[in-house]
């Protein structure tokens, strides 16, 4: 029997197989910097405390524990110099699921609208959370730089919009948008702006920046521990803004049972604590894109700019072929990176690059393209 309703498209990173099979033909076998999978270790204060806090034994609170509402808040005012009240954060399990479920429920909240805005090169589930939500999937362009456009949005859309989507620093190009400009936008038209701000710790040109800085009416600024302090396995993220739309949220994911477990809470509270090992991840990202723009531009001739925030280069490809730029990496360095086009049909002529693992896996990487050359 076949199925008439929605069927799930291939998952981005499934499409990479046969290329997968490609670089791990060389000696030492495939180095991935296809995901932003962190592969350098957490604080062991941190992993210590996953298997000491005792909290198994009980069901964690689903907005968040105290501890863990005020360290995330502790948090932003120390790092991205924005005040927000503990009561107005929540505890998300990681942030994908956040990002994915957030139309389904602000539709549920005003079914008068049913359009997600998103940058048009940005992370899929932006729109894949549109499609599931059964919303309309808008891309918003973006400029030379890969900042949002706003005044690109039409009327209409503004109009039906149940939110806009803002990503600073941006994945993948790293571009750093105007977040006091989006937040007035939003404010304006009368549209939540949420605003994924993972890979702030990580912000190359200037400040960190929150859209929690302009204040928090109308706006969500979204985060997570999986960057920041290498524990994307651990799920660990929040929310935190809008008064009424926190308290909505917070009550709404009650009822469909999502907690974040409770050692995850007491380990992140730990984590927000400590900035010191988010400085040497710092430094580690820094060195290693300049490593990474270094050795594509020496070897492919390729002009490869470093990025306003985050941990990926945007290289354009040879031609505008991604795909045969990917297989070129593939066969000639055994390294494995993503086509543009995972991240909109606008980013097709590129390539994204994650630097996240380590540097020995690296070093094989420069000696193979030494002897390549």
């Amino acid at each position: 029997m076949s199925a008439s309703g929605f069927v799930p498209p291939p998952y981005p990173y499934d499409r990479l197989d046969e290329l997968k099979s490609v670089a791990a033909a060389h000696e030492g076998g495939m180095v991935d910097l296809s995901v932003g999978t962190p592969c350098d270790p957490p604080p062991p204060e941190v992993v210590a405390a996953l298997g000491g806090s005792g909290a198994e034994r009980g069901y964690p609170p689903s907005i968040g524990s105290a501890a863990y509402r005020e360290a995330a808040a502790a948090w932003v005012e120390r790092r991205l110099g924005a005040s927000v009240a503990p009561s107005q954060v929540g505890a998300c399990i990681g942030t994908k699921e956040l990002v994915a479920g957030m139309p389904h429920w602000l539709r549920l909240r005003d079914p008068s609208r049913d359009t997600v805005l998103y940058p048009e090169i940005s992370y899929p589930t932006y729109e894949m959370g549109a499609v599931l939500g059964g919303c309309r999937a808008v891309p918003v362009a973006v400029d030379d730089d890969w900042r949002i456009d706003l005044s690109s949005i039409s009327a209409e859309d503004a109009g039906r919009a149940l939110c806009l989507w803002v990503n600073t620093p941006g994945n993948p190009a790293g571009g750093l948008d105007d977040l006091d400009a989006a937040a007035e936008w939003g404010r304006a038209h009368g549209v939540p702006v949420l605003s994924d701000e993972c890979y702030a710790e990580f912000t190359w040109d200037g400040p960190a920046r929150t859209v929690l800085r302009s204040g928090s009416e109308g706006v969500l600024a979204v985060h997570s521990l999986s960057k920041r302090s290498n524990l994307a396995g651990a799920r660990a993220g929040f929310y935190a803004g809008d008064a009424e739309l926190v308290h909505y949220l917070q009550e709404l994911r009650k009822h469909a049972g999502f907690m974040l477990p409770g050692p995850v809470q007491a380990a992140a509270v730990v984590a927000f604590g400590d900035d010191a090992h988010v400085d040497v991840q710092r430094e580690r990202y820094r060195r290693r894109l300049e490593w990474g723009a270094e050795l594509i531009g020496r070897r492919y001739g390729i002009d490869v700019a470093l990025p306003g925030g985050g941990f990926y280069l945007w290289i354009p490809a040879p031609g505008g072929d991604a795909w045969g730029f990917a297989s070129r990496l593939a066969e000639d360095l055994g390294v494995l990176v993503s086509p543009g086009e995972f991240y909109g049909p606008a980013g097709a002529s590129h390539v994204r690059l994650a630097v996240v693992q380590p540097d020995d896996r690296l070093e094989l990487v420069t000696e193979r393209a030494q002897r390549a050359m």
